[in-house]
């Protein structure tokens, strides 16, 4: 009959500390590599916020100036029509001169008011694509924290060779995972980080 071999009580033990300490800092590396992709794209986001919103004011800016340029097309446009209104004040070819000038301006005027339609379309479309990347970054800073502690408790669970401190660890990345990738897609929308939008 062929000997059977148990295996010692403290090996098995000491196996099963080493896998789970294998297992745990191999986890702990994809929460490495999930941090760094939050980490990119809260990087990203607000680079894209800033860059909506310096866009955003100088298409306020040239709205602006195109309203200055209606409003003055508009004032002598109406001072021409006020020279006109009097009876007197011109005869023949000047009046046909300033007739042709009242009518440019009131052009001119009409010019600027469209642009500057088109401009504040361009601006509010910029503002909306700022505030969506606003939306995004809490989820994006929330989840950067939550996976830096998750590497953390990782790392103290194999110091500890404690299970549970690796499964808190565990939820805490699940959670940071999920909220990064909300920060990508916007899946779903947590009120309380968005305060009164």
């Amino acid at each position: 009959m062929a000997e059977i071999e148990v295996p010692n009580p403290d090996e098995l033990h000491e196996r099963g500390e080493t896998s789970f300490g294998r297992r745990a800092a191999l986890t702990t590396a994809i929460y490495a590599v999930v941090l760094s992709i939050a980490s990119l794209g809260g990087n990203n986001t607000v680079k894209e916020m800033l860059l909506a919103q310096q866009q955003s004011s100088d298409q306020w800016a040239f709205y602006q100036a195109k309203v200055i340029r209606e409003h003055q097309y508009r004032a002598q446009k109406m001072l021409l029509e006020t020279q006109m209104a009097e009876p007197s004040s011109l005869k023949g070819a000047e009046r046909a001169k300033v007739e042709a000038l009242a009518t440019k301006f009131a052009e001119e005027e009409k010019r600027y008011n469209a642009e500057k339609k088109d401009i504040e379309k361009d601006a509010k479309k910029l503002e909306a694509m700022r505030d969506s990347f606003q939306a995004r970054d809490p989820y994006f800073l929330i989840a950067e924290a939550l996976l830096q502690i998750a590497i953390v408790m990782s790392s103290v669970s194999i110091l500890a060779r404690s299970r549970l401190i690796f499964s808190f660890s565990l939820v805490l990345a699940v959670v940071g995972a999920m909220l990064a990738a909300n920060g990508y897609f916007m899946l779903f929308h947590l009120p309380l980080l968005h305060g009164s939008h």
